[in-house]
């Protein structure tokens, strides 16, 4: 019985590569996912992804709308210019990316049809790429992950690759992964929020962690952001058991708060009043669709990167080492921030396990807890079962999907 035939399931386009041999041309950088979940990086140039997009029209002619406009449903691609440059080359990226997108979805019989499969499909020259000019490098140009892709105008100037240098000898654990060696200069094609960073290295191109990686400028991150303690609930998709002593235990299903997004893809987490670090790979912001996330743990990998405090033999070209923050100073800074912020009870820690809630989740609870026994006049309540607080209303606004925000502004306005 033959095997599945292979499909893309995704395709995203990175960015775009200005060559200098044998001739000054441009490349699209595609990334490229297969149903057997695999991730392959390729190259193609505009001209001939508008010869294949002619020639589908011609294999498909109803879907195409030659016979009857009202009948299309292949996407428009318009033609190449006489001579292309770099701002043409730039200002066509969300056009291709949405050509791209809407092709694979098309009908399985052109989707899936061996002429779209040998378009996107690995070709020596992506694995390998061809000799570069002997005087020009190669240059690279990348999206900017945060422009609308149906708004042109938004699109931002290209930016140049990083370059990273390796600290210790990494061995690739699957076939998505490199192996680099220390000393080793990597640019890096794209970062990952779960700590797998897609880099190419020489002629290699595939995802490493971040943690054995350092700038070359200095040990600190410049993209790395600042703690905030006022936290982001977020919901762990996977439970994890802490390997180390700044970390945190979860279940599947609990809500926390991460106060310290951390480019190594381990944030630091709030949970009532413990604070501790936890694999990002395994959260999803409340309000989201969990669609994305299914999404990115099929992604690269299913597995978090190992931390920077595990790694042995690790040597930097910096002085000095990176700037960490203890759990110690998370959980004072933490504590004092709720304090200012609604006048935070200050109280010893608890140590029972009866607080599940973070303490962000309590204060905003705080006019709808019930009354204890003790405390109502007669004690009316007493011996009687307590009610489950009901969530205050900007918790509930927090917390709900932005469609139902929307529709609870729209009957306040009216």
């Amino acid at each position: 019985m033959n095997s599945e035939i292979s499909r893309m399931t995704h395709v995203e386009l990175l960015g775009f590569e200005k060559r200098f041999f044998p001739s000054q041309h441009y490349v699209y950088m595609l990334m490229v996912k297969w149903n057997d979940l695999s991730e392959k990086l390729i190259y193609r140039g505009y001209p001939e992804i508008y010869t294949f997009h002619k020639s589908l029209k011609e294999m498909f002619p109803i879907e195409a709308g030659d016979i009857n406009k009202k009948d299309r449903i292949i996407p428009e691609l318009p033609a190449p210019k006489w001579l292309d440059n770099q701002k043409s080359t730039e200002t066509r990226q969300s056009t291709l990316a949405e050509y791209c997108s809407s092709l694979i979805n098309l009908p399985p019989k052109i989707s899936r049809s061996q002429l779209v499969r040998s378009l996107f499909k690995v070709r020596p020259e992506d694995e390998n790429p061809p000799a570069q000019h002997p005087l020009k490098r190669n240059e690279t140009f990348v999206v900017s992950n945060d422009k609308t892709r149906d708004n042109t105008s938004e699109i931002s100037g290209p930016i140049i690759l990083e370059s990273y240098r390796v600290i210790a000898d990494y061995s690739h654990t699957s076939k998505y992964e490199i192996t680099l060696y220390i000393g080793d200069l990597v640019e890096i094609v794209e970062k990952s929020p779960n700590g797998w960073w897609f880099c190419q290295c020489d002629t290699k191109r595939g995802w490493v962690p971040a943690s054995y990686l350092e700038p070359l400028d200095g040990p600190e991150e410049s993209e790395e952001a600042d703690p905030n303690y006022a936290g982001e609930l977020y919901i762990t998709t996977k439970a994890y058991k802490a390997a180390q002593d700044d970390e945190l235990t979860l279940e599947t299903g609990e809500t926390i708060e991460v106060i310290h997004k951390l480019l190594d893809g381990w944030w630091v987490v709030r949970k009532g009043e413990e604070t501790g670090h936890f694999p990002s790979m395994f959260l999803y912001r409340t309000g989201e669709k969990k669609e994305m996330v299914s999404e990115e743990l099929v992604m690269r990998r299913q597995t978090p990167p190992p931390r920077r405090s595990t790694i042995r033999n690790a040597q930097s070209i910096h002085s000095k080492g990176r700037q960490r923050i203890s759990q110690d100073t998370y959980r004072r800074n933490s504590r004092r921030f709720l304090q200012q912020k609604g006048g935070w009870p200050n109280q010893p820690r608890k140590t029972s396990k009866a607080s599940t809630q973070s303490p962000l989740q309590d204060w905003n609870n705080r006019d709808n807890m019930p009354k204890t026994a003790g405390s109502s006049p007669g004690g009316e309540l007493k011996g009687a079962p307590i009610i489950p607080p009901r969530p205050s209303p900007e918790l509930i606004m927090e917390r709900c999907t932005e469609n139902t925000r929307k529709k609870v502004s729209v009957r306040k306005s009216s």
